[in-house]
């Protein structure tokens, strides 16, 4: 493994920061098709070969699918190959009581068709609510899809410890785990990382930057009135007050900024270097609103922190109070603060 390949399967490699699909969904506003290819594109020149999408990111599997068709005819089947992509599958909590075989295989040949692939590279499944207990039955289902050849490798989003247990248990060989971890939220390191580490399983990280939180321009900033400007900032700003609030996140901040500056980097990059090195992390997930933002990051994989900038960091975290409970806990709460803002129904239309 280099620093900025990992493989998380035999004989499959990716890079260690992947493109994040969200921002190209329908619900981020007007999206230019054309455009949006193009900048996928230069994700993958600058060194991210690796995409993330899901089933319920709208239009996002077909404009992956149209960048690596472009890829393919411009550059060859060779250079397209390279291109990995890694996408959900989200049954919605109105169909988990009665999910079916024929319903996970109908969602797997929808993201195939949309991909233009005829082999998906990495799915990883999704289950909103354990007291519709099928969730293992649904992954055999996708297991049998892997042993046809429609999948290459299969993982989970967001599962705890137990239920991540009951699955690798039922023989379902998992590669990887996508999840939230940052350096406000380390819930991941709780228990589920040492169960990843003796079953081979590797993490896929999503909000190493908080939504744009853990950044240069919120460094100073008073804390933001509600409401805030979208549902990401939101979520994100719960984790903030579970983390011991605005203050003590300042204080991060302007410890970010000083490792940055050591650097020559922003206060994201190195939030999301200091993901990237904890243990069972395989990549970290992040958007781009623009090829600039390709490039930038990029050069997260390029950072190594020291023992120095580690310390003032952990110095930081210590301080806080920390995130309760284990991995996505707090958002399967559907009545709680954390828990009532999700969206549950996508793949119908619904909120």
């Amino acid at each position: 493994m280099s620093a900025k390949t990992f493989e998380l399967g035999p004989g499959y490699t990716i890079s260690r920061v992947i493109r994040g699909g969200w921002q190209l969904a329908g619900g981020h506003g007007a999206i230019d098709r054309g455009q949006a290819v193009t900048d996928l594109i230069a994700t993958f020149d600058a060194g991210i070969f690796t995409y993330d999408c899901a089933d319920i990111y709208i239009g996002v599997e077909e404009l992956i699918g149209a960048a690596r068709l472009r890829l393919a005819n411009e550059r060859g089947l060779d250079v397209a190959a390279r291109m990995k992509v890694h996408t959900k599958l989200v049954p919605d909590l109105e169909r988990l009581a009665n999910v079916s075989r024929d319903y996970i295989r109908g969602i797997v040949e929808q993201s195939l068709r949309r991909l233009k692939t005829e082999r998906l590279d990495l799915v990883q499944f999704h289950w909103w609510d354990y007291a519709q207990p099928r969730y293992v039955e649904a992954m055999g289902w996708l297991n049998e899809l892997r042993l046809e050849g429609k999948v290459r490798n299969l993982g989970t989003t967001n599962f705890d410890t137990p239920r991540l247990a009951e699955i690798l248990a039922a023989g379902i060989p998992l590669v990887s785990q996508q999840l939230q971890y940052s350096v406000l939220d380390q819930r991941p390191s709780n228990s589920l990382s040492a169960l990843a580490a003796k079953n081979g399983v590797s993490f896929l990280c999503y909000g190493s930057v908080a939504g744009g939180f853990l950044a240069n321009k919120w460094l100073g900033m008073a804390e933001p009135a509600t409401p805030l400007e979208n549902r990401s900032l939101v979520k994100y700003k719960l984790i903030i007050d579970d983390f011991g609030g605005w203050d003590l996140f300042q204080q991060l901040l302007q410890v970010l900024k000083a490792v940055g500056d050591r650097h020559g980097v922003d206060i994201a990059t190195i939030a999301s270097a200091w993901v990237l090195e904890q243990p069972q992390v395989a990549a970290v997930i992040v958007g781009a609103r623009n090829q600039a933002h390709a490039l930038a990051n990029a050069g997260i994989m390029d950072v190594t922190l020291d023992a120095e900038d580690r310390a003032r960091i952990t110095g930081v975290i210590a301080q806080g109070s920390g995130l309760e409970g284990d991995v996505y806990t707090l958002e399967r709460d559907r009545h709680g603060r954390h828990g009532s803002i999700m969206h549950y129904n996508l793949n119908a239309g619904k909120q």
